[in-house]
């Protein structure tokens, strides 16, 4: 069977008509930037109209202004949000309430539906958050043996 992919501002339109309707879109997202939480081709997200100014923690689907889709973990609520995914070390700051499509309230993994209000996600949220600063050092050093080992060849 033939895979087809979809590409995000094609689906937009119809995303933004029925989150405005109040209803939620279910989607699959792409890449590694929410690892290991949302895996590429296994995980599916639920996707709600935002009622309120998100919150620390909170992941919202927001299109930057060079017009890429980006579903990344609030870290940070000032006037605008800091995001970043939870696989990366880079912070994004400036996001503004104009930029944002929808957030994300579930995610699917396998046939279980995870919702973010579940008290097992918010203490993965908070210790994955909070540890950052450790997977940082911990992929530093793995980057750096695996380069050792190409070399090595």
């Amino acid at each position: 069977m033939q895979e087809h992919q979809v590409h995000m501002q094609d689906l937009m339109p119809v995303f933004q008509e029925t989150l405005a309707q109040g209803k939620t879109v279910r989607f699959s997202p792409r890449g590694v930037s929410m690892l290991p939480m949302l895996r590429q081709g296994k995980d599916t997200v639920t996707l709600s109209p935002v009622t309120d100014r998100l919150k620390k923690y909170d992941i919202p689907l927001y299109r930057r202004d060079d017009g890429a889709y980006i579903l990344h973990r609030v870290s940070k609520v000032d006037e605008t949000y800091t995001c970043i995914g939870d696989n990366q070390y880079v912070y994004e700051p400036g996001i503004r309430n104009d930029q944002i499509i929808g957030v994300v309230t579930a995610f699917t993994r396998g046939n279980r539906e995870i919702s973010v209000t579940n008290v097992w996600y918010k203490l993965y949220v908070r210790v994955w958050c909070n540890t950052r600063p450790i997977h940082f050092r911990i992929r530093c050093v793995v980057r750096k043996v695996a380069r050792k080992l190409r070399n090595r060849k």
